[in-house]
């Protein structure tokens, strides 16, 4: 049988194999734009949870292992690959409820149930991906686990039926055989499940080989409450996650006494934790009450008064792109509000001025993760927050949010930039929840994208020979040609774009594009439809991408 501590140590062993071996992974992906990066995405996922485990006593029990690593990946989830990676242990978790130890049938049938899940969230699954390599590897499981009563016996079958399994991923996408590579997914699951591997058979937990960078200086964080010094009503932002005892009392006894004691009270209630937020004048009585709940973590105290004060001096805005924000938990006070992902300072601009509440940075190479777009939300003073992705490998973990929320929460499918301003723009707050879903996806399934970035590896992709630092257009996503002058590759993507019912154009051009590369692409598209289309430049600072394309 498999001990609690067993498979606490096998976690933080699969989570440190998988930080080690990230790049390899992220070289497998197959498309060569820049990428969020499988290898990275799930590595930062299952860390999340490695670094919760590390807290856990010897006699903890598998279920409890099982819940808090869930419970960590859920919020930590970065990517497709991140979201997936987190269902998978999140179904695992509710086959191991209520064991103290597991055995073969157990871990067979918790690994099934982490496969199911992970199916039916995806909308559309594809076969030779991380989907094939788990619920292959499941089956296998599933198949002899019964006369294969050792679980460390069982779990070598499943880390070799993955093997196996991954092994087929170029015969069922066809995209990964032309490029020889296997999925790199589907790799990322294998990583994992082999340095758990090497727990189970006594070899010890795998050293975490990422060496630390020097310090990030970290921007000064400013309580968005605090307005002005008299405005300052309680002194101490107080933050904290109760990890909840079995036998814990409802949390809103807990949100009760916060109200006594101060305000801007947010309290979310999830499976096992609970994640508090209080402005007071007494935060040790904030924190000796939550202790009444369970054992404290991530606990964070800030004065507001001297944040203030060292704002007035330094003069620093609030939120500067790349640096780090802290939301701040507010109660919902008018039906609907806006959280959108974006990077660029021109872009987070646009997004404000048509009524965003709160800005996730993020995007192509910066996959926020679930946690991050759900503080957004709970920093929304809305009873319904629409949440604009703005990009495919950011959906998933959107949409993981929305069961966290203390709030209504609405993601829209948006795919790219252009798509979110499209939807904002159509939103009318006269109208009910669904008739704005309904009016917003229409508007932002009308736009069609473009954008103009370079290529981040050498690869074979779709007939293409393509080397690392040409630049590539993409029409919709798609790989449409490869060019090796920026402004050529814009002109020519745009006119492919334009269609017989186009009336506008809007060009962003990123932080490696100039204000005179941008209208020299306007001259010359003014010039081919001679005031017939509207042509607006905008300066949107995006990273990745030289140009983003809007053609409405």
């Amino acid at each position: 049988m498999i001990q609690g501590s067993t498979l606490r140590d096998a976690i933080i062993s699969g989570a440190n194999n998988i930080t080690n071996q990230k790049y390899r992974v992220d070289e497998l992906n197959v498309f060569p734009v820049p990428d969020g990066d499988t290898g990275t995405n799930m590595s930062m996922t299952i860390s999340n949870a490695a670094r919760e485990l590390s807290l856990l006593n010897d006699d903890v029990t598998v279920a409890e292992v099982a819940s808090k690593a869930a419970s960590a990946l859920l919020r930590g989830a970065r990517g497709n690959s991140g979201v997936i990676l987190s269902l998978l242990f999140r179904g695992f978790s509710k086959g191991l409820a209520g064991l103290e130890e597991a055995g073969s049938v157990d871990i067979a049938r918790a690994l099934q149930i982490g496969v199911s899940a992970a199916y039916k969230a995806v909308m559309k699954p594809t076969e030779g991906t991380i989907l094939t390599v788990a619920r292959l590897a499941g089956e296998h499981a599933s198949d002899i686990c019964e006369e294969m009563t050792d679980p460390v016996q069982l779990w070598d079958e499943i880390v070799k039926a993955a093997k196996e399994a991954l092994d087929t991923t170029p015969e069922l996408l066809p995209v990964l055989k032309k490029a020889g590579v296997v999925d790199a997914g589907g790799k990322g699951f294998l990583v994992i499940c082999e340095g758990m591997q090497a727990v189970f058979h006594g070899e010890g937990i795998i050293p975490s080989e990422e060496v630390a960078s020097a310090r990030v200086k970290q921007a000064v964080t400013f309580d968005a409450a605090a307005k002005s010094d008299d405005e300052i009503v309680f002194t101490y932002c107080t933050e904290f996650i109760v990890k909840k005892k079995r036998d814990a009392e409802d949390a809103l006894k807990l949100r009760a006494y916060l109200e006594s004691i101060g305000d801007c009270v947010v309290v979310v209630d999830d499976d096992d934790i609970i994640k508090v937020h209080v402005h007071t004048d007494n935060p040790g009585n904030a924190l000796q009450e939550g202790l009444k709940f369970g054992m404290l973590t991530n606990m964070k105290i800030e004065n507001m008064r001297e944040q203030h004060t060292a704002r007035v001096i330094a003069d620093a805005p609030v939120h500067q792109e790349g640096k780090q924000h802290t939301y701040v938990p507010v109660e919902p006070d008018r039906p609907y509000g806006f959280v959108a992902v974006a990077a660029g300072e021109g872009i987070q601009s646009l997004f404000h001025d048509l009524g965003a509440d709160n800005i996730v940075s993020g995007g192509q190479t910066m996959n926020p993760s679930t946690d991050d777009i759900l503080n957004a939300i709970q920093a929304t003073p809305a009873q319904t927050v629409f949440v604009l992705p703005n990009n495919k490998n950011i959906i998933m973990a959107a949409e993981q949010a929305v069961e966290l929320s203390d709030r209504d929460v609405c993601v829209l499918q948006t795919r790219t930039i252009p798509q979110g301003l499209s939807a904002m723009l159509a939103f009318d707050a006269d109208l009910s929840l669904e008739e704005n879903r309904l009016n917003m996806t229409k508007a932002f399934d009308r736009v069609s994208t473009g954008q103009i970035t370079f290529a981040a590896r050498d690869s074979e992709y779709d007939g293409h020979s393509i080397r690392e630092g040409e630049v590539l257009a993409l029409d919709n996503g798609k790989l449409s040609f490869i060019e090796h002058d920026i402004v050529k590759a814009c002109v020519k993507l745009t006119r492919s774009l334009v269609h017989r019912d186009s009336s506008f154009i809007t060009i962003l051009y990123g932080a490696d594009a100039t204000e005179e590369q941008a209208n020299q692409v306007k001259g010359q598209l003014d010039a081919r439809y001679n005031g017939e289309i509207e042509v607006s430049v905008i300066n949107g600072g995006q990273p990745v991408y030289y140009f983003i394309i809007s053609v409405e």
